[in-house]
């Protein structure tokens, strides 16, 4: 049974750090693309997508040059480390999986993944 679980949220100052984990169960990390969405408002918009498999990492512009998303394959965690944040970065952050290839591209586009965490809170706020 895959299980996501997402920890880390919490609220920061702009120009702050925040790390991001999604524990994952009941699925080999590297067969699956992984990615972390976020949602302000009624929609959900990716943010980062890695897969190990395709060796594809992807970021939405937004996030390019502040944001990492890396496997921590002993712990079977997806970590999002999330630096320099800004007001703009408050939202509820989700991970996701699928087992279909090739979801991990440019721009991270919204994509309606089989699995999902139940979400961590973000704010960046002074």
């Amino acid at each position: 049974q895959v299980q996501l679980v997402e920890s880390g949220g919490g609220m920061v100052q702009p120009g702050g750090s925040l790390r991001l984990s999604c524990a994952a169960s009941g699925f080999t990390l590297e067969d699956y693309v992984i990615a972390w969405f976020r949602q302000r408002g009624r929609e959900r918009e990716g943010v980062a997508c890695i897969s190990s498999n395709y060796g594809s990492i992807q970021y939405a512009d937004s996030v390019k040059g502040r944001f990492a998303i890396s496997i921590d394959g002993a712990k079977k965690t997806i970590d999002l480390q999330m630096n320099s944040l800004k007001p703009e970065d408050t939202a509820t952050y989700y991970c996701a999986t699928d087992e279909v290839p090739n979801l991990c591209i440019e721009n991270v586009p919204y994509y309606d993944y089989d699995y999902w965490g139940r979400g961590t809170q973000v704010i960046v706020s002074s």
